[in-house]
């Protein structure tokens, strides 16, 4: 029986291109590459948390968000696969998940809202018309206090500029209804908080990001002048 030293020596062989194989003119079989460095345990725990809820916000989880914005090369290269990026607003504190440019649908009409990975659906007309007076609210409160201020609103001064394009529905309470399921479909995509027991919210940093600004300001001047015309034809 063999010495368990000439195993060793016959698996070392097997490892070395043999003589033959040089003189037969094959190339030498090449080194395996060394595998990639193990993402580290902080940025792994700050990718998943990023993934889950689609951003982080600085003022939320500074910690996970520190590790974001100093690795945004390496969390690209983690999420290219999945043809996502990550996209980081240092002014507001905000790092999210978006579709890569070079994204290509199926349908040459689709977009990237229609990617597999991103959980927000397309926004319904209401939905679309409470995201940009939200969005516009924000701004001003921003220009007025400065980037990263937290923005708060009462559901009472919600309520009556809604009504300037949706209209009363003659009961106070449907109102109240109708904007709360609207508010609740909005907070999903991390545009805003829950209403606390003072009936106030607050506007997330994630609302300048979510839709293109041109298309809501061309909404509201449009239901704005649907609303106007309404009431004169109503007089």
């Amino acid at each position: 029986m063999p010495a368990s030293s000439d195993l060793f020596d016959q698996w070392a062989a097997a490892l070395r291109p043999s003589a033959a194989a040089a003189d037969d003119g094959e190339p030498a079989p090449q080194p395996r590459a060394a595998p990639a460095p193990a993402t580290p345990q902080p940025l792994r725990r700050a990718l998943q948390e990023l993934l889950k809820a689609g951003l982080l916000e600085q003022a939320a989880k500074p910690q996970l968000f520190r590790q974001i914005a100093s690795n945004t090369a390496r969390v690209d290269a983690l999420l290219e696969p999945l043809d996502l990026q990550v996209r980081v607003d240092d002014l507001r504190g905000l790092a999210y998940v978006a579709v890569a440019p070079g994204w290509q649908a199926d349908d040459a009409q689709e977009d990237e809202w229609t990617h597999p990975l991103v959980r927000r659906q397309r926004l319904t007309l209401e939905q679309s018309l409470l995201l940009a007076v939200l969005r516009r609210e924000f701004l001003q409160r921003e220009q007025e206090g400065g980037l990263g201020v937290a923005v708060r609103l009462g559901l009472d001064g919600l309520l009556a500029q809604l009504e300037i394009y949706l209209g009363a529905t003659g009961s106070d309470m449907q109102d109240r209804k109708r904007l709360l399921e609207l508010l609740d479909k909005l907070r999903a995509h991390g545009v805003v908080s829950e209403v606390d027991a003072q009936d106030q919210l607050t506007i997330r940093p994630m609302i300048v990001h979510l839709a293109n600004p041109e298309n809501l300001q061309a909404l509201l001047v449009h239901l704005r002048e649907l609303g106007q015309a309404g009431a004169s034809r109503a007089s």
